[in-house]
C-alpha cells in the first residue's frame, strides 16, 4: 500500500498529476480501492449539465447506481451536509443494481466541498480488504486539495452569476405567482421593463417558459 509521505509528493507532483483523472488513481491507490466515482452533488439536480467529473467504475454502474448514489447526496439537507463534509461513510449496495462478485457489497462515500462547488467521491473496494478510517479521512482532504487545482471542474454555473439583482427579484416574484403588471406594481418599474428582465431571464436559463425559469432557479437555489 502507499506509504502517506509518498503520496503527499506525487500528489503535490505537476508532472504525476496534471489531469484530474491522474490525481484521482493516485487518491483511489492510496485508499486501497479497486475504483472511484467523482461527481458533483450541486449540479445534479439541474439535468442539463454533467454531474459526473470522472469515474473507472463500470459504465453501467455509473449510470445506474452511480446516479442513485448522487441524486441522494444532492437532496441531503443543508444541516446534515455540513455535518457529514469530509466524514466517509458506507452504505449497502442494493443487489439489484448488479455489483460484480470482486466487489465489496458496501460503497464508501466521502462528500465535501472544493471552493463552492459541492462534491462526493464513492469509492469500491474489492470483498474482505482492510480498511483505515484514518486513510479515509486523509483521502477527504487530499480530494479536496487536488479537485480545487481545476478551476473548470469546481466553478460555479456561469448562469447564477450572468443573472442581475433584478432579474432574481423578478424570477422571485415569478416563483411567487404574480403576474408581469403585479411585478411592476410591486418594484414600482414599468410592464415592458419587467417583460424585458423576463425574456432575459429566458436567454440566460435557456429556460422555454416562466415555470421552467423559476424550476431552474429553485434547483440552484437561487430563490
Amino acid at each position: 500500500m502507499v506509504a502517506r509521505g509518498a503520496f503527499i509528493r506525487d500528489l503535490e507532483s505537476g508532472e504525476a498529476c496534471g489531469k484530474i483523472t491522474g490525481g484521482m488513481d493516485l487518491i483511489c491507490a492510496y485508499a486501497g480501492a479497486r475504483c472511484y466515482l467523482l461527481a458533483r452533488t450541486d449540479l445534479f439536480l439541474d439535468r442539463h449539465q454533467e454531474f459526473i467529473v470522472t469515474s473507472n467504475w463500470p459504465f453501467d454502474l455509473v449510470r445506474s447506481f452511480g446516479a442513485a448514489l448522487v441524486d441522494t447526496q444532492a437532496r441531503t439537507s443543508e444541516v446534515r451536509r455540513c455535518l457529514q463534509a469530509f466524514e466517509p461513510s458506507f452504505q449497502d449496495v442494493d443487489p439489484s443494481f448488479g455489483l460484480p462478485e470482486e466487489f465489496s457489497p458496501r460503497v464508501c462515500l466521502i462528500p465535501y466541498n472544493a471552493g463552492h462547488a459541492r462534491m462526493v467521491l464513492a469509492l469500491l473496494f474489492a470483498r474482505d480488504i482492510y480498511l483505515s478510517h484514518d486513510r479515509l479521512r486523509d483521502v477527504a482532504l487530499a480530494a479536496a486539495y487536488f479537485t480545487s487545482r481545476f478551476p473548470e471542474v469546481v466553478s460555479s454555473n456561469d448562469t447564477l452569476s450572468d443573472l442581475t439583482d433584478r432579474e432574481v427579484e423578478c424570477l422571485s416574484w415569478i416563483g411567487e405567482g404574480k403576474t408581469s403588471d403585479e411585478i411592476a406594481v410591486i418594484i414600482g418599474i414599468s410592464r415592458n421593463t419587467v417583460n424585458n428582465y423576463i425574456t432575459s431571464i429566458m436567454n440566460k436559463t435557456g429556460a422555454k417558459t416562466r415555470s421552467e425559469a423559476v424550476a431552474f432557479a429553485v434547483r440552484q437555489r437561487i430563490i
